[in-house]
Parts: structure tokens; sequence; C-alpha cells
């Protein structure tokens, strides 16, 4: 019989998984391989490599799935961007620039490193519990071959992973009445997030609109003067994670107590070694 699952063990597994999707977003090796398809500007590089598994969508389609861009920006770039390289040489290059981000960050080695291989068996066990109803992110996604390399696998299974949670993730904001720009100030108050700076840089909104939503959220009470969460506002953003963990548990259950615990082992050895690197910028993440 599997054992039950420790409490947050698959966000505990999730967020050791993550940073090894996530590095290549930051990776010289992409903005290189987008630009040698004449996809020169970050931010389309970036829009581009994470929608091209829904195929040639329109600006709409992008904003709705990734929740926390302002319009205006995605707009700016897409659908334009698919004039300039189509989605499936997007992902051709993506998957060349994951290789040589994770070999970068890794060694060589990690293209035949047992515990690498075996990592990418656990996540690809855990993702056949995955669902694809409602989570259009991960659907794209699930469509996708799986790389034959350990090391690529790995990286496929993290990103469906990621995709399925973060598409749960996005309903649990709705439901918490959370616009956007809301989501993006309440997360990055708790410290965890982005900086103002990074997420004013990254995602497009104006200042005017930023302090926008700080007035939205003190006024239900989540943020006080001083822009710091309050109470109710620290039991909301916990409240959320609670129910993301809870739309997420299928395929951590699947996996199993054991599996899990193995995974998570597995997972925080490589992304620490990748954080060690230098896979992120410096400040990026916190209060600022």
């Amino acid at each position: 019989m599997t054992s039950p699952l420790p409490e947050r063990a698959g966000r505990r597994c999730h967020n050791r998984l993550n940073p090894l999707h996530s590095t290549h977003y930051f990776s010289p090796d992409l903005g290189r391989e987008l630009a040698a398809l004449g996809v020169g500007d970050p931010t389309a590089a970036y829009l581009a490599a994470r929608a091209a598994a829904m195929g040639a969508v329109d600006a709409g389609v992008v904003t709705a799935t990734f929740y926390n861009f302002r319009p205006g920006l995605v707009a700016r770039h897409v659908p334009a961007v698919w004039e300039t390289a189509s989605p499936a040489v997007v992902l051709t290059a993506r998957l060349r620039a994951v290789d040589a981000t994770l070999r970068r960050l890794l060694g060589e080695e990690v293209r035949t490193a047992e515990e690498v291989a075996e990592a990418a068996e656990l996540a690809l066990v855990a993702a056949e519990a995955c669902t694809p109803v409602a989570r259009p992110l991960y659907a794209a996604h699930a469509g996708l071959p799986v790389p034959e390399e350990p090391h690529l696998a790995l990286w496929h299974a993290a990103t469906l992973l990621r995709e399925h949670r973060g598409d749960g993730h996005l309903a649990v904001l709705l439901a918490a009445e959370l616009d956007p720009l809301e989501a993006l100030v309440s997360h990055t108050a708790t410290g965890k997030g982005m900086t103002p700076q990074w997420a004013l840089g990254t995602r497009g909104w104006k200042r005017a609109e930023w302090d926008a939503a700080v007035e939205r959220l003190r006024g239900r009470g989540l943020l006080d003067g001083d822009g710091e969460l309050t109470p109710a506002g620290a039991a909301l953003r916990r409240e959320i994670e609670a129910e993301t963990d809870r739309l997420d548990r299928a395929p951590y259950a699947h996996l199993g107590a054991a599996g899990v615990e193995r995974l998570t082992e597995l997972a925080g050895g490589l992304a620490g070694r990748a954080l060690a690197a230098g896979a992120f910028p410096a400040g990026m993440t916190g209060k600022g």
C-alpha cells in the first residue's frame, strides 16, 4: 500500500524541480538560439519559447494563460513573432537552448549521470497523473514528444509538472478575486516572488498601475500602509498555496511518498548546483 503523502510534499518537490525548468529563461543560450532566428528582443523570446507549444496563438491567448503580463506588452510581440519564427522552429531552438544550458550549469556529465536518469524516470511517472482539463499550458506541452536524452527528459517532465501546477494556480487566483497585477503585487509582498523592480521590468506594468493595485489591496484589508501583507493578506496567500497544492496533488500521489521524497532529493541536488553556477540573476527575488 502506498504511504500517504506528507503535508506539502508535492509543493516541496515542485519547488526543487521548477528551477530546472526555469533556468533556460535566464540563459544566454536561449537568447542566442532565438536571436539566430530573428527574435532578438528578450521579452519576445520568452513569450515565444513558453507559448510555442500552443501553436501560433494570438496575444489574447498568451495574456490569458500567462496571467500576470501587461496585455500591451504581450501584444507588442504576439502574434508578430510567429511571422519571424514558427512555433515548431521555436520549440526546436528552445530544446537546443535547454541542452546547452543544463550542460553548462551542471557539466557535460549531466547527459549520462545516473541520478539524472533516475530523476527523469520519477518525474515522468508523476506526470502520468497530470490532467489536461482546464489546464491549457500543461495540455499543450503534454502533446510534445518526450526527449530521448535523460537530462532533456527530466527538463520536459519538470515543464509538465510546472505548467500543470501553474494552470491550477491561476484558477485559485481567480477564485480569490485577485486580478493579474494584484496577484503579482501580493506575491511580491510575501518576499518569495520577484522584487517589484523585476516584476515591473519584465511584466510590462507601469508604476502608476502597480500603485493602483496596491491601493485596491489596501482597500480589501490585504496590505497595510507600508505595502506589507496584513494578517488577512498573509492568510489569503497561505490559502492560495494550500488550494494550489490540493489541485496539484494527483501527480505526487501517483508517484507515492517514497518516490516524491527521492525525486525531491535528486532535483534539489541538481537545482542547488545550477543555482551555485549562477543560473539566476542576483537580486531577482525578495522584497527589493
